[in-house]
């Protein structure tokens, strides 16, 4: 037996409305567009960065993360090679979670009970990024489909 009831009209025409869904994809997206803006306002910063965690030479480093993120946020918000976008911001949350929420290293305490949750939000990001990056391939398939 089903749950699953008729949705009501007002709940499908708000699901479907085209500025609700681009609302939706900004704030996935909202950290890679703050990021990349905050280093390159304070690229020493960047470097800073870059160096902390080891990324060498950090000057490029700084560069190509802003390009990237920047790149691929927009790819995601416009729809143009949303998937492609989704799974790269995907993978580098993913890349970059493991390279700076190690919390199984820290001592126990507060310090590794924030990195710990920092680095499941993380892992629950990616994920979202790879449901919108499975919804575009589905609906590239599926043209009848409700783009995101």
């Amino acid at each position: 037996m089903s749950l699953h009831t008729t949705t009501p009209a007002s709940i499908t025409r708000l699901t479907a409305s085209a500025p609700l869904r681009t609302l939706a994809l900004v704030a996935l997206c909202a950290a890679y567009i703050q990021g990349p803006l905050t280093k390159i306002f304070d690229f020493p910063g960047a470097i800073g960065e870059m160096t902390h965690f080891g990324l060498s030479p950090a000057p490029v480093f700084a560069v190509g993360v802003i390009l990237f993120e920047l790149a691929m946020s927009a790819l995601v918000i416009s729809g143009f090679y949303r998937w492609l976008g989704s799974l790269a911001l995907g993978a580098f949350t993913i890349a970059a979670t493991f390279i700076a929420l190690r919390f199984w290293e820290l001592p126990v305490g507060m310090g590794r009970a924030m990195a710990m949750n920092a680095f499941f939000e993380h892992v629950g990001l990616a994920g979202a990024f790879l449901f919108v990056a499975l919804q575009d391939l589905t609906n590239h398939a599926n043209p009848a489909a409700t783009k995101p």
